[in-house]
């Protein structure tokens, strides 16, 4: 019999910057979007006040100042950081692991002699106890299982945080309880489906004909009622194939006419980019830029996308700035005011598997740079060295009026206690 857990951490977002902001603890937080435009986190205490997730600042601002709500702009290097924290904690006292997104991950307990509880109780106070994240930890047969276990373990005060299913009287309560649009797998649309034929929560889901099931949500469909019945049908090394495309977008913080600010913009979305799916260990063949005017201005409107071929499959930053700027100088057209822009690097590939073209090869040189520009970029912290002028102070950058310092991976935002 497998047995998996799903260990997620709660409210992540807040809860990375309560560690370092111990006076949020206890009052309402949410976390802003890019150019702070709305909520992409909430607290506990802000969800109660009734702050929706994506929901504009400027509908909540009465509600932000009448309940005191602590407000902070989207700190994503610091959050990244702190999940590769979460991450390694748990990799260190679970014999596998599979990371499932930034604030959730697996574990394979299959085979486990020690008490599941206690073992998930012990998860829950190191993961906290190092990282100061709090988690809910849900145990299962089924990773599916284990995500409803999850849920009920982080809204229920009677589990502490920690629920195991496995051989359970109480699984099919939990599937009662369960809403069958909060079953992992389970979209709006067959949401919709399933509410019209009475479906209403995953114990429903689970009492329907295999044959109805496949026929209305096919075997992806079949796949997960069987789950939700105990039986393991996603396996622990079902890891999805690498993506084929990775983007790399912001709304500016004001518009843009310059090239020279578009220029500044794209390279810095192309060596996000590039470090993204060199970390992947994948390649890309080729790169596509693109610029736009704000849609809801009536300004005259501009929408372009130029893609431009790599010489060879490369994740290397300076060809892809190179290519980037390339493309981006072909759709420029002065006149317009720009509010957005983004880089798409496409075709990825495995760096192992990737066919060498027999022409154009890459100079082993630019390799020994890049490891360079990552090992500096690591050890000093993100933008320690740039390409180009990407670290110097541009317009167009994101409005951030609430950003918490990134305290765990640049040298001058390390907190100083003084005695």
């Amino acid at each position: 019999m497998t047995v998996y857990a799903l260990v997620d951490c709660n409210n992540f977002y807040v809860s990375c910057e309560r560690v370092f902001n111990p006076k949020f603890e206890g009052h309402p937080v949410i976390v802003l979007s890019s150019n702070d435009g709305c909520a992409i986190a909430r607290s506990n205490e802000a969800k109660e006040l009734g702050i929706k997730m994506a929901q504009p600042l400027y509908q909540i601002t009465d509600l932000v100042k009448r309940h005191n709500v602590q407000v902070v702009s989207a700190n994503f290097h610091l959050y990244s950081d702190m999940s590769n924290r979460v991450m390694q904690v748990l990799a260190d006292i679970a014999p596998s692991t599979q990371q499932y997104s930034i604030d959730e991950c697996f574990l394979d307990l299959t085979g486990m002699t020690a008490d599941l509880i206690e073992f998930g109780r012990m998860a829950k106070i190191k993961v906290q106890q190092w990282t100061g994240i709090p988690v809910g930890v849900g145990i299962a047969e089924t990773k599916t299982l284990a995500k409803i276990a999850n849920i009920i373990a982080k809204k229920s005060t009677k589990t502490g945080g920690v629920l195991n299913l496995v051989g359970s009287p109480w699984r099919n309560k939990a599937l009662e309880r369960t809403k069958v649009e909060d079953v992992w797998g389970i979209g709006k649309q067959f949401t919709k489906m399933l509410n019209r034929n009475g479906v209403m929560t995953a114990l429903d889901l689970t009492n329907q004909p295999d044959g109805w099931i496949r026929k209305e949500m096919g075997v992806v469909g079949l796949k997960t009622v069987r789950e939700l019945r105990g039986e393991d049908c996603i396996g622990f090394d079902s890891i999805p194939q690498p993506k084929k495309t990775t983007m790399v977008s912001r709304s500016f913080g004001h518009t843009v006419t310059n090239l020279d600010d578009l220029i500044n913009a794209v390279t810095v979305f192309a060596t996000t980019a590039a470090e993204e799916i060199r970390k992947a260990n994948l390649v890309s063949s080729s790169v596509s830029v693109f610029i736009g005017t704000n849609p809801f201005s009536n300004e005259p409107q501009y929408k372009p996308l130029q893609s431009v071929e790599l010489p060879f499959a490369t994740n290397n930053t300076k060809h892809i700035v190179r290519a980037v700027i390339r493309g981006l100088k072909e759709i420029y057209r002065e006149g317009f005011k720009y509010k957005k822009a983004g880089v798409m690097l496409l075709d990825l590939d495995d760096a192992d598997h990737v066919a060498q073209s027999l022409f154009d090869r890459p100079d082993p040189k630019d390799d020994k740079l890049i490891e360079a520009f990552d090992q500096i970029n690591r050890q000093q912290g993100p933008g320690a060295i740039n390409f180009g002028t990407t670290g110097q102070p541009y317009g167009w950058r994101s409005n951030s009026a609430y950003r918490s310092p990134r305290y765990t991976t640049e040298w001058k935002s390390i907190p100083v206690v003084k005695a």
